[in-house]
């Protein structure tokens, strides 16, 4: 295993950003990401971050440190997967920046209503600073 490449600070409450995530684990063979909820303890404050920026984006945190909020931090996740600086290159062209920003703008506040899997936070043996549900994870998922 090589040295991860980025760290994705996700909702660990949201079924819909938990789904994201286990599909994201699925496809990192290597490894390159580290997903974890910001409702670990202390995991925004490393990251510069502050609670409530969290609670409206995911975040990329790349190995030199800039922390990139949503469909920028979505696309260096992708970049990060498939080995190739595509998909952040696409988001730097006018036009596609603003309908991309749009898109997860609207996936962002609707995320509540879209499908998802069991909740990090919601999973017995959980860090995410509360007690745990005692909801077990769906089969074959992994964050």
């Amino acid at each position: 295993m090589g040295p991860r490449q980025i760290e994705l600070i996700f909702d660990g409450s949201c079924p819909f950003c938990t789904a994201c995530v286990v599909a994201l684990g699925k496809f990192d063979g290597r490894q390159r990401i580290r997903a974890v909820p910001f409702q670990r303890p202390g995991v925004p404050e490393a990251a510069g971050l502050t609670t409530a920026q969290c609670e409206g984006a995911v975040w990329a945190i790349l190995p030199d440190g800039r922390a990139l909020p949503g469909a920028g931090g979505a696309s260096a996740a992708l970049d990060t997967l498939i080995g190739v600086p595509v998909f952040r290159a696409l988001y730097r062209v006018p036009g596609i920046h603003q309908f991309e920003d749009a898109l997860y703008g609207w996936v962002a506040r609707h995320r509540r209503h879209l499908p998802g899997v069991t909740p990090y936070c919601a999973r017995p043996g959980a860090t995410c600073g509360g007690p745990p549900s005692p909801a077990p994870p769906h089969e074959g998922e992994r964050v």
